[in-house]
């Protein structure tokens, strides 16, 4: 790895020139930002099947373990519709309709494949949030205001300190916590609102693709590749493109 600092765009660019050289009869376009913003789905790539021409979009994150967003719910439907709902829902039918409402369309659409890593242990994990396992196993949703926390022990909602603004929780039959739906108000910021999971407390949720941690350490060789191709020409650059694409061919091989 560079450094959890620098993923951004050369994760995505790297991620959709992976799939577009060793997966078969795939390809992968890196949608970017600017576009991402104006499409119906929060992706940041789309792969293709050329067989059948399904389109897949995928949004890639690279988080630390611990709080992992899921969704930005950009059109704010989530929290205000829970509103309507109640503050603390246990009826499992209600909870039912709920998960199935146009305003939860974003919850049972996630197409999230997240990064997470510790950077102090120097590992990560693949992990993918199980939207449908969470929404079976969902018997709870509470309203949590401000200067509020939910207490398991007493399965109550009790005074605390840290959170500004409201959340809904999401909880099993044990008051385990599942996820949660964040303020989405004009005063919350990007990491107040949307819908939120966590990797350590929700980790019953997720199916690792790595099969669990696998270690990584800094690779500084490919660190002085991108120092030098920033300061060197177009020329250099589509040279290096060539011997680059010679290792790749190289590596199908094996």
């Amino acid at each position: 790895m560079i450094g959890n600092k620098t993923h951004g765009d050369l994760a995505e660019i790297g991620m959709a020139e992976f799939i577009n050289q060793f997966m078969y009869d795939y390809k992968s376009i890196h949608v970017g930002k600017d576009l991402f913003r104006a499409k119906e789905h929060e992706e940041d790539i789309v792969i293709i099947n050329e067989i059948n021409k399904a389109e897949f979009p995928l949004s890639l994150k690279a988080y630390g373990d611990g709080p992992l967003q899921l969704s930005t719910d950009r059109h704010q439907k989530m929290f205000p519709f829970l509103e309507k709902q109640g503050k603390n829902i246990m009826d499992k039918k209600k909870i039912k309709k709920i998960f199935k409402s146009k305003e939860f369309s974003d919850f049972n659409s996630i197409n999230v494949m997240p990064l997470i890593y510790n950077e102090g242990k120097k590992r990560c994990n693949i992990m993918i949030f199980d939207h449908k396992k969470a929404s079976i196993k969902t018997c709870r949703i509470i309203y949590i205001g401000g200067k509020q926390k939910f207490d398991v022990k007493s399965k109550r909602v009790i005074s605390g300190k840290g959170r500004a603004h409201p959340i809904f929780m999401f909880v099993d039959k044990n008051s385990n916590y599942i996820c949660e739906i964040r303020y989405g108000g004009a005063s919350a910021n990007a990491l107040q609102r949307g819908l939120w999971t966590h990797t350590k407390n929700a980790i019953s949720y997720f199916d690792s693709l790595t099969n669990g941690w696998i270690d990584y350490s800094h690779n500084h060789t490919l660190v002085k590749l991108f120092s030098l191709a920033l300061n060197s020409s177009e020329q250099g650059h589509q040279f290096a493109n060539k011997i680059l694409q010679k290792d790749i061919d190289r590596l199908k091989t094996l």
